[in-house]
């Protein structure tokens, strides 16, 4: 892994946006409404989904598109995989912030599958992706509906299985 080919836009917006999402974090964190191994655990769980599609159809086996400069990685990439962990944590906060149940299960899945396709398309135009192959950012959206599915179905679990919130809910 190299620093980077040369640091540009891409990665000014790059840092820009690490910061604002690690910020917003760190303000909805102060409410405390989940046990901290639960928020660690959806940090790791946002990078790790994040990082699984990445290396499946961006960089890696299928190589749809080129994250920064180049199709091999530098350190602003692992900068760019770190913008997936506050994102885990938001769909976790957000589920339960709004009550989700399984009447509005549907359109929670499709309003975060829509911001994945609008986060995508914004990472094109600000040039941190680069789509190659002929993938098309439309491609993009039937496997956000998957991954927030089974971000669905994580949280569904670990909900079941323990008592995830503070006591008392920092609502």
């Amino acid at each position: 892994m190299r620093m980077w080919k040369q640091f540009d836009s891409n990665e000014i917006y790059l840092t820009i946006l690490i910061a604002f999402f690690f910020v917003v974090f760190f303000l909805l964190l102060r409410k405390k409404i989940f046990k901290p191994h639960i928020t660690l655990l959806s940090l790791v769980w946002g990078f790790s989904v994040g990082i699984l599609i990445e290396f499946t159809i961006g960089g890696g086996l299928l190589d749809f598109y080129r994250v920064n400069d180049s199709n091999s990685y530098e350190i602003m990439d692992l900068v760019y995989f770190l913008l997936f962990s506050p994102f885990g944590y938001f769909f976790f906060y957000f589920y339960h912030r709004f009550k989700i149940n399984k009447k509005k299960v549907i359109f929670y899945v499709f309003a975060w599958a829509i911001v994945g396709v609008s986060a995508h398309w914004l990472f094109t135009q600000l040039g941190i992706i680069t789509l190659q192959k002929g993938y098309h950012i439309a491609l993009s959206f039937p496997i956000f509906l998957v991954i927030q599915t089974l971000s669905v179905i994580f949280y569904e679990q670990i909900k079941y299985r323990e008592n995830i919130f503070q006591s008392p809910i920092g609502d």
